[in-house]
């Protein structure tokens, strides 16, 4: 009898007993070989329900949505990590590390990221509409996200660090250290008020 289990996006297919089976009437069975089958099968299925969601991916690729959308990863190690479109929508991620991770196209819509470190990190196309990323640390070359009515206060942006091609409509950049030629910029395309702190984006860029 086949029979199909589905724990989380892992699909485990199998036919129950019909290894065993066939080699009872092969006549080839041993019982070292049992044992060791069963033990294997058995390593395997714990794995599927004891192992870290955060460790499950280690070394590439997404995480699964249910695992890191609207939930509690405070203080998380995600540094160097693949998480190219991954969601993190309205999920709690204070402190959590993303250094050098590759997150293009990822969203943090809602999500609260009060003091990560997304330094050295691929944020191209990254959405942070709505965020808190108060006191975040980066330290990137091109930012180019949706930073729309994300909530900046106190991030501190280092190196050569370019909004050039950011959303940054109702952003509140308050006590965001720019560079001066950063700060142009985005003083001519600053608009809107941030929806949590009331800030008109331009006040908070210190536009003339």
């Amino acid at each position: 009898m086949a029979m199909l289990y589905n724990f989380n996006n892992v699909s485990l297919y199998c036919k129950k007993f019909s290894v065993f089976e066939d080699k009872l009437e092969e006549g080839s069975f041993s019982l070292s070989e049992t044992f060791s089958k069963a033990g294997l099968l058995a390593l395997v299925s714990a794995s599927i329900f004891l192992v870290d969601p955060a460790l499950a991916f280690k070394g590439g690729g997404p995480y699964g949505s249910e695992v890191t959308r609207g939930q509690d990863l405070t203080g998380r190690d995600f540094s160097g990590k693949t998480l190219i479109k991954q969601d993190f929508k309205t999920s709690i991620l204070r402190q959590a590390n993303f250094k050098g991770a590759k997150l293009l196209g990822a969203s943090f819509f809602d999500a609260d990221l009060t003091g990560a470190d997304l330094s050295e990190a691929d944020l191209r196309g990254v959405d942070f509409s709505l965020a808190n990323v108060t006191k975040i640390f980066t330290s990137f070359s091109s930012l180019q996200a949706n930073l729309s009515n994300a909530n900046l206060e106190g991030a501190l942006a280092t190196g050569n660090t370019s909004f050039k091609g950011s959303n940054i409509t109702g952003a509140d950049f308050t006590d965001v250290p720019l560079r001066d030629d950063q700060r142009e910029y985005l003083c001519k395309v600053a608009d809107g008020v941030n929806p949590t702190t009331g800030n008109a984006t331009r006040d908070t860029l210190l536009c003339n």
